[in-house]
């Protein structure tokens, strides 16, 4: 019987280089002149994926986005995988704004994946959804690469990682 190849394609963050890269931008903001006396909050909720910006103003909110995106991208966090949600006004006549990390691939994102790959029509390449992971297999390495390569230049709207290849 012929050995068949196989890899996973899955999506996540690195909650550890999350709260990671969010307390070096902490540090940073609270060194920083342009924030003396402003209220500039960063909350973390693990469990429920999820990062909270409160304070003053727009402007504000910005610069705290621009000093968080440079922790994450020198932490390798994806940043593909973060969705900011709209800035909503707050008590106190302040801004807040949730933005959601994106742990696993939705069924919807799952199905064009699948489809994807599919229309690929490599001889003997086949996927299945499994969960939040996408399965790819096929007899030879070299047609997975391929799979992978293609993957790799389309858009998806989050990172994929390709691991358990075996």
């Amino acid at each position: 019987m012929a050995k068949t190849e196989s890899f996973d394609i899955t999506t996540g963050c690195d909650l550890q280089e999350v709260d990671n890269a969010l307390n070096q931008a902490r540090r940073e903001i609270g060194n920083r002149y342009d924030f003396k006396g402003v209220k500039a909050d960063i909350d973390f909720d693990r469990d429920a994926g999820t990062i909270t910006v409160h304070t003053q103003e727009q402007f504000h909110l910005d610069q705290i986005w621009s000093v968080m995106l440079s922790k994450f991208v020198a932490r390798k966090v994806p940043v593909e995988n973060m969705n900011r949600a709209e800035p909503e006004e707050a008590s106190g006549a302040t801004t807040r704004q949730t933005i959601t990390l994106v742990q696993a691939i939705d069924s919807d994102t799952g199905r064009k994946i699948n489809k994807f790959i599919k229309d690929m029509k490599i001889k003997k390449v086949q996927s299945q959804i499994q969960n939040d992971t996408v399965r790819v297999s096929a007899p030879k390495r070299d047609d997975l690469q391929q799979v992978i390569a293609a993957l790799r230049n389309e858009d998806w709207g989050m990172h994929l990682n390709f691991g358990n290849y075996r």
